[in-house]
């Protein structure tokens, strides 16, 4: 039987090899790109609001560790199809969970990257 740890190594993986809407999204009505300074990884959310403030599309790029770019990938798979509302609701400590592994404080600010992109990138309206 696998440890938990082994069962979110594996999750974590899956979603890096192969990521849910990672590339550009044509259609979208708000986008946000976030750096974190202290290692370079960069995460850009594009999403498509419809005019019940719902994302109705999402997609995600980005170039970095194994963690922000799985955890981007995890959390644009939780937020599609939720309202502007929902997004704003959810956080850090969801979003962490949400990731499962144990981080230190260093590996949690890659892991929330695309969590703040996306707080952002709500109220960030494409021109």
């Amino acid at each position: 039987m696998p440890s938990e740890d082994e069962i979110y190594q594996e999750h974590i993986l899956d979603h890096y090899e192969d990521p849910f809407h990672r590339g550009h999204l044509d259609g979208a009505t708000h986008a946000h790109e976030e750096k974190n300074p202290l290692c370079g990884d960069v995460v850009r959310i594009e999403l498509e609001l419809d005019d019940d403030g719902k994302i109705v599309d999402c997609y995600f790029q980005g170039d970095g560790c194994v963690i922000s770019q799985a955890s981007a990938s995890m959390l644009l798979e939780e937020m599609y199809g939720k309202t502007v509302e929902e997004a704003m609701k959810y956080s850090a400590e969801d979003m962490l969970n949400l990731f499962g592994a144990k981080l230190t404080p260093n590996r949690q600010k890659c892991c929330l990257l695309g969590w703040k992109t996306m707080l952002q990138a709500v109220h960030s309206p494409v021109k």
